[in-house]
């Protein structure tokens, strides 16, 4: 693939675009911040002034070039200053996920070999210095939020405005030094470091550079006209390589507006304030939005639901028609105006989305149906495919070619090919550098001529273009009889339904397949409290008779749909259980991004599994979790064994073999 160079004078740095937004577009608002209920700003000019002077107090501080500076925290402006003033510095800033243990920062930071790091407040230090016992390269702890703070050793610890002050006491010494290093950053240097997931195991550094950054930056708003005008709501980790694209990135490419969020617990709420016009979020936030509406409806008057209903029902057929321009009776059109006014309007102003041009969802599959129910509404909601090493962006859906079973056509700049295995390859502008002090994985994922194995089985559809993901390449397998195995399409259909929070189906090399699976307590808990069903945790109401007929009535339809695909027909359930915990991040189930960690889930309830394929009907269980103040405890469970009707095809529903 031809290399790209950008023109002459053209920025080669996120701080060179730093530098063109304050020229181009310097009063208009860069970031807002909510605290204490009221919402601040900053200008572009304002929080180029915040950088320099943080990047000048680095500087005073001793922050060399070439110096890895993590920065652990929420979404706030000061934290994404602090990218923008480690690349000032020649510094390379690394981002870890703030809900981490500190054991798995203890990882990343002594891997990456961070001599500072920026945190958000206390209780991010507190974990940067319970590390400090096995991770003896770090110099400088810097921090953004006092409270608490004033009995700590400060001795190598400073507040982030003393550090900005110093900064800008010092600038007649620093800024020459500031000024000599940025200049000095070049295309092909590094932006950035971000750390994978670890679905399989240890996390590894993923090296971007600026190339990576400002070319899918560029290639990526432009798909979708974005300007500065747009605004966006930063919620989602830091850590994560879409927020760094969305926030950073793009922000700065196209000179829009960030905003944050005062805290998680009221994030619907700032959502309402601001009104984003550009909003991503993975399926499961749109699932729980849903899913609240849904419950509201339940709780309301008669009246109301039969109006809910009869407009959704109208919509899901003229709403997703409209918004891809296609041909509406009059009629229909009317009736969806009248809609607008009573239903969808109201609805759209509730969640926050009234003012969404362009919204995404990635990560996982989404359902069908809470895909198409958005997009009824008349929100522009579409399916982006990508990955850290990619930059994010591999493949986005054009306007008027959105369809919920695909993930779109090659995004700008970007090729595709399927290998004879059926493994997704791609190779963009955004392809990265290397993954960090890890050689043998850099060539085992990107070849010689720079094409990326996704991991992701897939296919590219005649016609229009459209890639196909049908699972992880390494959990695609066979059945005991041949028939092909692909588990994530299953959980896929499985947590399509809102009392299903989480599904891992096991089965490749068996004769049948079999699941776990997690309710969603809060969906499945307003079921209880409307029909008087108590309960006193999680466990109880997991194991509650009626809870456990839903739950299979949603693997037997959901059985009915697998049986529908013939090559994938044998990987329907025909035994299940609902698990007695949620998994969790904590206990090393999930990735901090919420993906199954699969094998570690077979090791650790092997017992279940046993039973679930031995024919029992019941297995007492013992398991080992961490509570939310880090210590450890066991829960105990007697589990309930279940068979489901499986359907042979062309044959009527049958009960699965015992």
């Amino acid at each position: 693939m031809a290399t790209q160079t950008p023109p002459s004078g053209a920025p080669q740095s996120v701080p060179a675009l730093l530098a063109r937004n304050v020229s181009q577009f310097g009063s208009k608002p860069a970031y807002r911040e909510k605290e204490f209920g009221i919402w601040q700003s900053w200008s572009w000019a304002e929080a180029a002034e915040e950088i320099e002077a943080l990047a000048m107090g680095l500087l005073a501080l001793g922050l060399e070039k070439g110096d890895y500076l993590a920065i652990i925290g929420r979404n706030r402006p000061a934290l994404y200053w602090s990218f923008v003033a480690a690349q000032k510095c020649g510094a390379i800033p690394v981002a870890l996920y703030q809900d981490s243990p500190a054991e798995e920062m203890a990882y990343v930071l002594e891997h990456c070999g961070a001599r500072f790091v920026i945190c958000g407040d206390q209780e991010q230090v507190d974990k940067v210095i319970e590390v400090q016992e096995t991770v003896h390269g770090i110099d400088q702890i810097v921090y953004v939020d006092k409270r608490g703070m004033r009995k700590y050793d400060h001795t190598h610890m400073n507040a982030m405005e003393d550090v900005q002050a110093e900064g800008r006491a010092g600038h007649y010494r620093l800024e020459p030094i500031m000024r000599e290093r940025e200049s000095a950053l070049r295309y092909d240097d590094t932006c950035v470091m971000l750390y994978t997931s670890g679905t399989t195991g240890k996390p590894k550094g993923v090296v971007l550079s600026n190339r990576n950054i400002l070319e899918t930056a560029k290639n990526s708003s432009e798909f979708d006209d974005l300007g500065p005008s747009e605004e966006v709501l930063a919620y989602l980790p830091m850590a994560w390589v879409g927020d760094f694209i969305f926030s950073i990135g793009q922000a700065y490419w196209t000179g829009f507006c960030v905003n944050c969020p005062e805290s998680p617990e009221t994030m619907l709420t700032d959502l309402r304030e601001i009104g984003p016009t550009y909003f991503f979020a993975p399926p499961r936030i749109f699932e729980n939005m849903l899913t609240s509406v849904m419950i509201r409806m339940e709780d309301a008057g008669r009246f109301k639901r039969r109006m809910f209903h009869y407009f959704m029902e109208h919509a899901r057929g003229v709403g997703p028609r409209m918004l891809d321009g296609k041909s509406v009776g009059a009629m229909d059109r009317l009736i969806y105006a009248l809609g607008d006014k009573l239903v969808y309007g109201p609805l759209k102003n509730t969640l926050g989305l009234s003012r969404v041009r362009v919204g995404y969802t990635a990560g996982e599959a989404i359902g069908p149906e809470i895909f198409d129910f958005y997009r009824s509404l008349g929100i522009n909601l579409k399916q982006l495919y990508g990955q850290t090493e990619a930059s994010v962006f591999i493949t986005q859906q054009p306007d008027h070619e959105v369809r919920p079973d695909t993930v779109g056509v090659p995004s700008p700049g970007v090729e595709l090919r399927i290998d004879e295995n059926g493994e997704v390859y791609y190779r963009s502008p955004g392809v990265f550098v290397e993954y960090y002090k890890n050689p043998d994985s850099t060539a085992s994922t990107k070849d010689a001529e720079g094409w990326v194995a996704t991991g992701d089985a897939g296919f590219i559809e005649e016609g229009t273009g459209h890639l196909r993901i049908i699972d992880r390449a390494k959990d695609v397998g066979k059945m005991a009889d041949g028939r092909l195995f692909a588990p994530k399409y299953v959980e896929n259909k499985l947590k399509f339904y809102p009392n299903i929070l989480e599904a891992v189906v096991f089965g490749n090399g068996r004769e049948m397949c079999t699941a776990f699976i997690n309710i969603d307590l809060t969906a499945v808990g307003n079921w209880a409290e409307r029909n008087n069903i108590a309960y006193s945790s999680y466990q109880e109401l997991a194991g509650h008779p009626r809870v456990l007929e839903t739950i299979q009535q949603h693997v037997e339809e959901t059985n009915e749909s697998i049986a529908q695909d013939e090559m994938l027909s044998g990987c329907q359930i025909h035994r299940f259980l609902v698990l007695h915990k949620e998994l969790d991040a904590d206990d090393g189930e999930l990735t901090r991004t919420r993906k199954v960690r699969r094998n570690i889930i077979a090791e650790k309830f092997d017992d279940l599994i046993d039973a679930l394929y031995s024919g029992k009907t019941e297995q007492y269980t013992e398991t080992e979790v961490t509570y939310e103040d880090g210590r450890k405890g066991k829960i105990k469970a007697t589990l309930q064994l279940r068979d489901a009707k499986v359907v042979t095809t062309g044959q009527p529903a049958q009960v699965a073999a015992e």
